[in-house]
């Protein structure tokens, strides 16, 4: 390991380093990676950290299997909570989340829908939140919402799901700016037919449901104006998103194969979205020093998988995390994580 002296010890010139968090200077922080990796006990550990320097920080886990909760041990929910004076934690609850997205859709719909319909549509919209990506777009939503808290918090910190998700996440705006500016688009072509077959409807004077009449038009208006609301909330995540001055992504793994393959794509997926890992995490480092040959073993291994890393990974920021005799939980043992930064060659 390059902070290591000829007899297995981190060297003194880099022991003043040990507890420094990486030097973190943007609002937006994500911590991604495969599950199981450690991204929770980091990013709270990172959040713990920016606390302790007096930074106002908000942590906030978007897995919907959480275990933020039991990082910091104490219960979360959904809204802020105080941690420490300078530390705010909560997790978003997929199912409230996505309940609260529909009855959005479902009060704009509303508006402007036939009456006589909207049993129908009502039944679709149930069905809906079961669909594939419901529930990440209604996170999305939400993360949008929180990112644009920046007022409020000097630093928000995402403990995200697996690395898939995190990508996915990261292409939603973009994907559904897209959407809302089609559907948009398509209403204003809608809007040039009904110009001209308004005069069939006045003469309907005994029909119930016009949906031309000024109340059914300025109800649509008010619904165009919340998804141009929603579109502009999408293109400015993403372009915050892409903003390295704004956001830093940094990625957790292990030193074994699997992780080292899937950081690596990674890497290269958020490269296509032009953005920039700023860091990756290599954690649960076995210490050289070990009596028994099982443990020896391990530690062979994982050497093996480090100059993998190194080789691969060369390019990137690297933080060494070592494996801890006993589970870390509370503020107090996360902020005193040890973080050991690895030079750039």
């Amino acid at each position: 390991m390059a902070f290591e002296n000829g007899n297995g010890k981190i060297a003194p010139w880099a022991l003043w380093m040990l507890l420094m968090i990486p030097e973190i200077k943007t609002p937006i922080i994500f911590v991604g990676g495969k599950g199981g990796v450690g991204k929770t006990t980091l990013s709270a550990s990172i959040a713990s950290k920016l606390a302790k320097e007096k930074k106002k920080t908000l942590i906030v886990s978007t897995d919907p299997a959480h275990s933020l909760g039991d990082a910091l041990d104490i219960k979360l929910a959904s809204k802020p909570k105080k941690i420490t004076p300078f530390l705010d934690a909560m997790e978003l609850d997929a199912y409230e989340v996505t309940e609260k997205h529909f009855k959005g859709i479902e009060e704009t719909l509303q508006g402007y829908a036939d009456p006589r319909m909207f049993g129908k549509i009502k039944e679709h919209l149930e069905l809906a939140k079961e669909s594939p990506g419901a529930q990440e777009a209604a996170i999305l939503e939400s993360i949008c919402k929180l990112i644009t808290m920046q007022d409020k918090y000097e630093h928000i910190v995402f403990d995200t799901a697996p690395t898939g998700h995190t990508i996915r996440l990261l292409s939603l705006p973009s994907i559904m700016s897209a959407w809302t500016e089609g559907l948009m688009r398509h209403q204003r072509e809608q809007e040039k037919i009904k110009n001209a077959a308004e005069v069939f409807w006045e003469k309907k004077k005994d029909y119930k449901f016009n949906p031309f009449k000024p109340s059914k038009k300025n109800r649509w208006d008010r619904a165009l104006e919340k998804m141009e609301a929603r579109r502009e909330l999408f293109l400015q995540t993403s372009k915050t998103l892409i903003d390295p001055s704004k956001t830093s992504i940094y990625l957790v793994m292990i030193p074994q194969i699997l992780p080292l393959e899937e950081t690596k794509r990674a890497v290269n997926a958020l490269k296509k979205f032009s953005i920039k890992c700023a860091g990756i995490f290599v954690n649960q480092i076995i210490p050289k020093e070990q009596e028994s040959d099982f443990w020896q073993t391990q530690v062979l291994k994982q050497g093996e998988i480090l100059d993998k890393i190194e080789k691969f990974l060369k390019d990137q920021q690297r933080f060494y995390v070592y494996l801890s005799p006993r589970d870390l939980r509370g503020v107090g043992e996360l902020e005193n994580i040890e973080f050991t930064p690895v030079p750039m060659h």
